[in-house]
């Protein structure tokens, strides 16, 4: 049977994942600073205080911890880990990082970022298949300072996921950059994309991360949205995800990623064509 974004498992978008994280991670580290022994030290204790804490709150059995370090040892063998730590703990770091922001509001990135994406200036298109299905959407705005001067220069990174809720790269069958693109903005800074609707989606769920959601009855959902990096010199790089008002899963995200300031309400697009929004990014300084 041949391979198609239809019946991707939970392994190879998993190994994908964990792939494209390795590689960032390797290019980070060839320029890290030395390590910080102390604060390793200060974090791991009191993550480790924090585990003992519910093992004692809960009296954990035998049983119960020999499934825990099975299921651990699963989650490195499916190449979920990045999965699981950007769906149930990046939220909170995001938090913690972002937590003096005055500009466009960030939340996570998710797993399925990949740079490099085909570059344009001003307007485009995203790439896409022939007959890509889905609603036509119309996104556009304008990258300022916090003051609301046009920035010359921004670059306005977007990738979704397509109808089915499958993201390229991450699952076969799709060609290399579908629905991931970039902008340059001109001295008006503005960007305008042409692109679809993407859909609600189910974090994979025949792996380790499934069975944890299954074990425990939460649901695997993430409502339908739109990741974006946008970036330009002497301003913070912000990274968010816009959502889609009276989506499916906007109000329980299994993520937990969704925050007011980053719900879009697209109206009827005056092409006559899907829908279209206007969402404008004021940049911190650097």
């Amino acid at each position: 049977m041949t391979t198609t974004e239809i019946n991707a498992t939970a392994a190879g978008s998993g190994r994908s994942a964990t792939a494209t994280f390795a590689q960032k991670t390797a290019q980070k580290e060839r320029s890290a600073a030395p390590v910080d022994q102390a604060r390793v030290s200060a974090v791991a204790t009191d993550a480790l205080a924090a585990l003992h804490g519910v093992i004692r709150k809960h009296q954990l059995t035998y049983a119960e911890y020999d499934a825990l370090k099975a299921w651990l040892i699963r989650v490195g063998e499916d190449g979920e880990w990045p999965l699981f730590l950007d769906v149930f703990v990046e939220h909170v770091v995001e938090e913690v990082v972002n937590a003096d922001r005055k500009g466009a509001t960030g939340t996570i990135e998710g797993p399925y970022y990949v740079p490099g994406a085909p570059e344009f200036a001003g307007e485009a298109t995203l790439p896409m298949r022939d007959g890509e299905v889905g609603t036509p959407l119309l996104f556009q705005g304008t990258v300022t300072d916090l003051d609301g001067a046009s920035i010359e220069g921004a670059l306005v990174e977007l990738w979704h996921a397509d109808d089915a809720a499958f993201y390229s790269q991450f699952a076969p069958g799709i060609p290399e950059w579908n629905l991931r693109g970039a902008i340059r903005t001109g001295a008006d800074g503005r960007y305008t994309f042409h692109t679809i609707q993407p859909a609600p989606y189910q974090i994979p769920t025949d792996g380790s991360c499934g069975a944890l959601i299954s074990a425990a009855g939460w649901h695997p959902w993430r409502p339908a949205h739109l990741h974006l990096k946008v970036s330009a010199p002497g301003r913070q790089l912000v990274t968010t995800q816009l959502y889609f008002d009276g989506g499916d899963y906007v109000d329980n995200d299994v993520a937990q990623a969704v925050k007011p300031e980053l719900i879009l309400r697209p109206t009827p697009a005056a092409s006559g064509a899907g829908n279209e929004v206007t969402y404008d990014f004021p940049l911190d300084p650097a």
